[in-house]
């Protein structure tokens, strides 16, 4: 038995933990060579005492079986279908058959530049995401905008997702349990998108109460699961930066980064006011989780989460004796909630019902002190709804679901100004019905996969009917190869626009807008992929290939500063792709290298040229990390390279009198600079007793203290009668330190 144990771990690259007396008297024959490794441990479990735990599908435990009886075979095989790829850039990431990637932040290992779990940074090093202007607020997933994916916690909708105006994830890292990222062949059950979804998941039951206790050079907080009875468990958490009264040197260089070019910084010489004396800022978010289990058939739950970022922004200017002081503010929150109840009717059948409500409110005071003007602008959205869902096991291999939601989903933009007085209030409402249908069907040996769902939303105020396919199949081979080829409609009703650069402080630009089936279209995509991964002990590569096409974009929502800044259009965009990972296993050390390459073209009929480079279109970007990871130490040394972003030049720089504006060449006629950048990460743990661990990271962003601009516009300055160039340059520079107690 010991003989063929290591025969298959050697050609399917797992490792048995088994106790040598259990196994040393047992002989048989060994199992076919051309059986997949899912038969050769179901051949096992049939012809001896033992019982084969498949764990992470790279783990077997092995055990003697409480009864002589052998588990069917598809209740054994289920664990081994679930993943693909289970480490998949580091531990803690996997990839799934039907191509999800899957973050499980409590077992992630170490990332170049990352001291914390950040969900939001973490799945940027995942091909084919990445960010245009480096922050978790502008997160782009094949060349998306950031509204265009769904972002979830624990079923909610959220629309604000980063602290410090998008330098840090709105997330606590250390209270998500599993995020589920799609970048293609979404299911069914999720709408609102035509890029990607990100499905983040907290507080699931555990056996222990639990406490974490964290901080870094920029917050500090906690997060503590305690288990009320024998089957309910009260998660809470809070996290508050320390900015307000601690300006450590990780602050000063996030402050530089995220102010420059605003409101909050002096536009003359683009030097950062005093903020120690002159701003107020600070961020938090909270959430309060409760499970409960009624019966042996039941489950109760319940989720809030509070997000805030606010700054306060103090100025004062001294003229002719007399002293005159102005205060803008900008305050940006996320309130939700959600209530679900699961039934697990028999063996075959569950149920799920939930109701739940998302508010997302931005609002800024901004005071002139050159003019006194006061302006004022808000803009709100609110998501509330219904889920219902079922699922029916027609067998072991075959599933079908149905479910209905309904959504009804609000948005309000007011503007008001005192001088000359001036007042906007918008206001309007969308109530969508959804039906869905999705099977899920594997074949008996498990090396296919087959999805196929269909989700149908009606829009009462349009009596719209919208009809979205979506399709996922893969197909194992050889024990070592997979295919996978995916497809998918989708639609979203909500998007994110810029009126004017400087609006909410010129901090956060963008507000949220509402189809109205005229101006503003419902946005609709199509995608198609086909990937091939192969993966043995060492060696992992996967080569994805895409072709997404999204109608419905207005100008506004693509964050134009060129001749189309105050220009209305609509339009549509086509990208396609590649993207590609080669990932070596070195023992103690790994190292990995990707490749992503897309071409990305705006289409808007009414303009001439009506086809040009899109804003967030990065044609070729390379990554790659070496990672050294050895029980208590971890360190990761990493780099990214990316070819510049479009910019649109001046015809010329020196203007005329008589010349209104600035003349531009073609939109997006040229790039910026390439990108460069060298990130280090070092953690190590100590166990102080048999339930408490102590974890120190540190990590520096930009090590080589490269200037990179990822942002370029013009501007006419008056003194000179020119057009002058305005940068936004990217993180200098940036140490951080991380620490966690885990009681």
């Amino acid at each position: 038995m010991k003989n063929i144990i290591r025969d298959i771990e050697k050609e399917h690259g797992i490792h048995f933990n088994f106790i040598e007396e259990q196994i040393d008297n047992i002989e048989i024959t060994p199992p076919d060579p051309s059986f997949t490794l899912a038969k050769k441990i179901f051949y096992l479990e049939g012809h001896t005492p033992l019982h084969f735990d498949v764990i992470g599908g790279t783990y077997v435990s092995v055990s003697l079986k409480k009864t002589t009886e052998a588990p069917p075979e598809s209740e054994m095989k289920v664990s081994l279908e679930e993943v693909a790829v289970d480490k998949y850039l580091t531990t803690g990431i996997s990839k799934k058959a039907d191509g999800v990637y899957q973050i499980k932040p409590k077992k992630l290992g170490i990332l170049p530049g990352l001291t914390d779990p950040d969900v939001l940074q973490t799945m940027q090093q995942i091909p084919g995401i990445y960010s245009a202007d480096e922050t978790v607020s502008n997160i782009n997933i094949r060349g998306g905008t950031h509204d265009e994916t769904l972002f979830l916690w624990n079923g909610l909708r959220m629309f604000q997702t980063g602290h410090f105006f998008g330098l840090i994830s709105a997330f606590n890292p250390y209270l998500n349990d599993k995020i589920e990222i799609y970048k293609n062949g979404t299911s069914a059950f999720y709408g609102e998108s035509v890029s990607g979804v990100v499905a983040i998941s907290s507080g699931l039951v555990e056996t222990d109460s639990t406490t974490c206790l964290s901080s870094n050079m920029i917050w500090a907080g906690f997060n503590t699961k305690i288990h009320t009875s024998e089957k309910g468990v009260l998660t809470l958490s809070a996290r508050r930066s320390m900015t307000d009264f601690f300006s450590s040197p990780t602050y000063k260089k996030y402050y530089n980064r995220i102010f420059q070019n605003t409101i909050v910084t002096d536009l003359n010489d683009n030097q950062a006011i005093n903020f120690q004396s002159d701003e107020y800022f600070y961020f938090y978010d909270t959430t309060v989780q409760y499970q409960q289990k009624i019966g042996e058939k039941n489950e109760l739950s319940f989720s809030a989460i509070a997000i805030r970022n606010s700054l306060d922004l103090y100025e004062s200017t001294f003229n002719s004796g007399i002293t005159i002081s102005k205060n803008s503010t900008l305050g940006q929150q996320n309130l939700g909630a959600i209530l679900s109840w699961k039934t697990n009717w028999d063996a075959k059948n569950t149920s799920e019902i939930s109701i739940y409500s998302s508010n997302y409110n931005l609002d800024s005071r901004y005071e002139n002190i050159s003019n006194s003007q006061i302006q004022k602008q808000k803009n709100s959205i609110t998501d509330t709804g219904l889920r219902l869902a079922h699922h029916y096991m027609l067998s072991d291999l075959w599933k079908f679901s149905s479910g209905y939601q309904y959504i009804e989903t609000g948005v309000r933009n007011d503007e008001e100004v005192n001088n000359p007085a001036f007042l906007k209030l918008s206001k309007k409402v969308l109530r969508t019905h959804v039906a869905i249908l999705e099977t899920d069907w594997k074949a008996p040996d498990r090396q296919t996969a087959f999805r196929l769902g269909l989700r149908s939303n009606y829009i009462k105020e349009f009596e719209k009917l919208l009809f979205e396919p979506r399709m996922q199949f893969s197909h194992s081979f050889n024990g070592k190869f997979r295919m996978t080829f995916s497809a998918e409609q989708k639609s979203q009703s909500t998007s994110q626009v810029v009126d004017l650069q400087q609006d909410f402080l010129g901090v956060e630009k963008r507000r949220w807008v509402i189809a109205d089936n005229a101006q503003i279209p419902i946005q609709r995509s199509r995608q198609v992929e086909i990937g091939l991964a192969y993966k043995d002990k060492k060696w992992l590569v996967t080569f994805d290939n895409y072709l997404k096409k999204v109608q419905g974009i207005s100008t506004s929502g693509q964050s134009f500063q060129n001749q189309l800044e105050f220009v209305k259009l609509n339009g549509s965009y086509l990208v396609y792709g590649s993207e590609l990972l080669v990932q070596r296993n070195l023992g103690r050390y790994y190292v990995w290298l990707s490749y992503s390459y897309n071409n990305n073209k705006y289409n808007f009929p009414d303009y001439i040229p009506p086809k040009f480079a899109n804003n967030y279109e990065v044609s070729h970007m390379v990554s790659g990390a070496l990672i050294y990871d050895w029980k208590k130490l971890k360190t990761a040394l990493g780099a990214k390279w990316y070819s510049g972003r479009a910019e649109t030049t001046p015809i010329s720089t020196a203007l005329t009198p008589n010349q209104p504006g600035i003349i531009y060449n073609n939109p997006n006629n040229e790039n910026l600079g390439d990108f460069f950048q060298v990130n280090f990460s070092v953690s190590y743990a100590w166990k102080l007793n048999k339930k408490n661990l102590f974890e120190a990271s540190f990590s520096i962003l930009n090590l080589l203290n490269k200037r990179n601009t990822i942002n370029r516009y013009y501007r006419v300055n008056t003194a000179t009668n020119s057009a002058e160039s305005v940068n936004t340059y990217a993180l200098e520079r940036t140490p951080n330190l991380s620490l966690k107690l885990q009681l």
